[in-house]
This record gives C-alpha cells, structure tokens and sequence, in this order.
C-alpha cells in the first residue's frame, strides 16, 4: 500500500524586517509620533480627552475635503468632468467619515461638557481655518470670517486668497454657461468673494439637465454635487443636534448664539438650484 500524499506544508512567513537606522519608514510618511502627541488637555476630566482628538480628527478630514473640491474645481476649469465627479465621489466617503465624528460627541449630557468646557476659553470650530476654506468652496463666503485669523498671517493669507478664488459650484455654473446654458454674465462675472445667490437662470439650466439624458455628463456631474450638498446638510444638522444635547440654549463657546446660530445654518442648502430644480422636471 503506498504511503498516502501528505499536504503540503506552508511555509513560515519571513520575520518582517525589523531593524532601521533611525526611524521607520512607517513613521518618516505618517508622522504617528507627531500626530500621537499634539494632545494637550487642560482640565483633568477624562472626557476631554475624546473631544480634543475628535476634533483633530475632524481638522483632518476638513483638509483632505478641501483637497477633493479644489481637485474638482480644477478639474472643471479645464473641462475634465470625470475627474471632477471622481474627486466628489471621493469626498462623499471621507464626508461620511467626518460625519460620524459626531458620534463620540453626540451623547455628552451637559454636566459632562461643563466638566471640561471652561478649558476652551473663547475657543469655537467656528474659528476652524480649514472649515472655513470648505464652506468658500462651498459658495458660503464673507470678508468678515477673515478678522479671526488676522494673528496667523500664512492662515490669513491663504483664506484671503480661498476668498477671492471661484468656489466649486462657481465653476460648475461657468462649465453649465460653456455646455451651452443660457447663464446671464451678472451670474458669471459675479465678485466671488460674495456669497452665491441663487439664480432663476441656473435653476432653468438644471431644470433642463435633468430633463434630460440621466446619465449624461452632467446630470451625473449634478448627482454628484447633490450627495455633496446633502452630506453638508447633515453634517450641520449632526452638528446641531450634539451641541443642543450637550448645551441647550446657552451661547456658543466662541461668543454666538450657539443652537439658535446653528439652527439657521441648518436650514440652509448649498448649490441651491440643485434643490429648486426638481421641482420642475
């Protein structure tokens, strides 16, 4: 009787290399050692510890956003919509990411956040840089949201010059007017560093996209901004709902009105016409 095969045996995996002259590789792109301790609290309430690094985290992803819309905006400049829909696509998912920030937040019972609140001083997400830089792209401009950052001239200089740059949907207009849309030059040649209005022309040029071929250029590149426009959507109302838990009615941190400040913002959409277009197809 002959002996039966036995199976083969997998070999070891080799021992991963583990020696490095100075620090790893791993390290040098990451900066982990760098990122692990930026953490400074200053009270000794161990919650604080959740909200300072969630709201690190939130600073990130408000960086790799910026990143995706000024991709996309680009892109549009040049006429390359399948770039643009890819970087907004992208920032859906890292929107969704930074969305679900709230939920380590989103449970905080006002003794909770009293316990470390007075630690932030005057300190507000309101005077969120890179926030601020999203919502210029967004089309939510103002002159003023500059003042807060007047001390740190790089910051300054770099969302004086986001202002006075067409946001992302300004781009989107112009490529709606070069597609052959009948866009007036008050809506093209607006000052960009005002905030966008809607525009009963731009609501028409909608209108008729998605009267049209579902899934043309256009109308994807439109769906595309819309699940933008819907995650901003959430994310104010996210933002809304975790401050009115932890703080009721009682002023913002940073001086505002707090959950009556939110609550406007909240009922606000961005890329308006994307919205109103519906109505007539």
């Amino acid at each position: 009787m002959s002996l039966q095969a036995q199976p083969h045996e997998a070999s070891e995996p080799e021992t991963p290399h583990l020696d490095f002259a100075g620090t790893t590789p791993y390290e040098d792109y990451v900066r982990a050692d760098v990122l692990t301790h930026l953490q400074h609290t200053l009270s000794d309430d161990p919650g604080e510890m959740v909200f300072l690094v969630t709201t690190q985290v939130m600073e990130l992803w408000f960086t790799v956003i910026v990143h995706e819309w000024e991709t996309a905006a680009a892109a549009l400049r040049g006429d390359d919509v399948p770039t643009a829909i890819a970087a907004l696509k992208r920032s859906t998912r890292e929107m969704e990411a930074l969305n679900a920030s709230w939920k380590p937040l989103g449970q905080l019972t006002p003794a909770q956040f009293n316990s470390y609140r007075s630690a932030l001083g005057d300190g507000s997400g309101f005077q969120s840089a890179m926030y601020r830089r999203m919502e210029f792209l967004l089309g939510e401009k103002s002159a003023s949201m500059l003042v807060p950052h007047r001390g740190a001239p790089r910051v300054h200089a770099e969302l004086e010059k986001a202002l006075h740059e067409p946001s992302l949907y300004d781009e989107v207009v112009r490529l709606l007017a070069r597609r052959g849309h009948p866009v007036p030059d008050a809506v093209l040649h607006r000052d960009v560093a005002e905030r966008y209005d809607a525009s009963d022309a731009v609501e028409a040029a909608w209108t008729a996209v998605y009267s049209g071929d579902g899934d043309a250029e256009l109308a994807r590149l439109g769906e595309a901004l819309t699940d933008v426009a819907e995650l901003v959507w959430r994310w104010r109302n996210d933002h809304l709902v975790a401050t009115r838990r932890a703080m009721g009615a009682k002023p913002g941190t940073g001086g505002s009105a707090g959950v009556a400040w939110l609550e406007k913002r909240a009922r606000k959409n961005v890329f308006p016409e994307l919205w109103t277009a519906r109505s007539h197809v």
